[in-house]
């Protein structure tokens, strides 16, 4: 990933669509329940679940109807976003709302059992940092899945900026080997990796950028222009993208990263090795 991400900057993104964004975000509802599926076949009964990156709730609400008797954790840095959150079912009475940064939670060590996160990743510069703060939270034997987005992503949009200046337009995304990478230098065991593709269509340009304001997924890399961008130039972007209109649509290219892995059964934290008791064998206790 060439670029870094303005946090600032995203979260003003986010906190201003999330009104706008349940209408929007038809491909971050269908990655959702694909993760929910490959769930359904993990036999698992998990305490606490943390959805880092919930949004307006659409995945909490649906953990919580898959868990009943869980305790499920709501947590994003928008508090825009965890207030639509609120809003949804009577099962989300029970729902903890934290308002907190991937790379740094307010969470205690060992606290939860799974951590689900649906196309959040792509907002954090060190994917790394993240998967070592949420080892520092997981529970030994703990499960997470993720989606992000890869660097195919949003190509031809890419291509057609790239033919009217050198300036990032749209943010850099990290490939299923960075992701892979960070997750064994994280610490986490048998991590599987695969990717979805999906092409979206549009009538016009215009279409497809009101689509990504909705969602709050705008431009927010560190290096992007501050001001405005002119009608010219944005002008030029729309005929450039023209090249790639087919059959009376202009496609954009979404690349899916999907990813599971587990913690260890003995975590090692800091100098400690954290053992489940379930896994020690305490001899004949007659002997004590």
């Amino acid at each position: 990933m060439s670029g870094s991400i303005d946090k600032q900057q995203a979260r003003r993104a986010f906190e201003q669509a999330s009104s706008s964004y349940d209408q929007v975000a038809q491909l971050q509802v269908e990655m959702g329940e694909r993760l929910l599926e490959r769930l359904n076949y993990i036999r698992l009964e998990p305490q606490t679940i943390l959805d880092m990156g919930a949004g307006t709730g659409i995945m909490a609400d649906k953990l919580s109807r898959q868990y009943r008797k869980s305790k499920v954790i709501a947590a994003d840095f928008a508090h825009s976003m965890l207030q639509q959150t609120r809003k949804r079912g009577s099962l989300l009475r029970k729902l903890r709302c934290v308002c907190a940064d991937a790379e740094q939670l307010p969470l205690a060590d060992g606290s939860v059992d799974l951590i689900v996160s649906n196309a959040m990743l792509q907002w954090c510069n060190d994917p790394g940092q993240v998967f070592r703060e949420w080892m520092r939270i997981m529970r030994p034997g703990g499960l997470l899945m993720f989606t992000t987005f890869g660097p195919e992503t949003l190509r031809e949009l890419r291509q057609s900026w790239a033919m009217v200046d050198n300036r990032p337009h749209v943010s850099d995304f990290f490939d299923m080997r960075d992701m892979g990478d960070a997750l064994m230098g994280g610490g986490w065991e048998g991590p599987v990796m695969d990717i979805d593709r999906f092409n979206l269509t549009y009538t016009d340009v215009p279409g497809l950028m009101r689509d990504i304001k909705g969602l709050g997924a705008g431009n927010a890399a560190s290096g992007r222009h501050r001001g405005l961008t002119g009608k010219g130039r944005m002008q030029a972007m729309y005929e450039a993208y023209e090249k790639f209109r087919r059959e009376g649509l202009l496609p954009a290219h979404y690349e899916v990263v999907n990813g599971h892995a587990w913690a260890p059964q003995q975590k090692q934290v800091g100098e400690v090795t954290t053992i489940p008791l379930n896994q020690l064998n305490f001899g004949n206790t007659n002997a004590l």
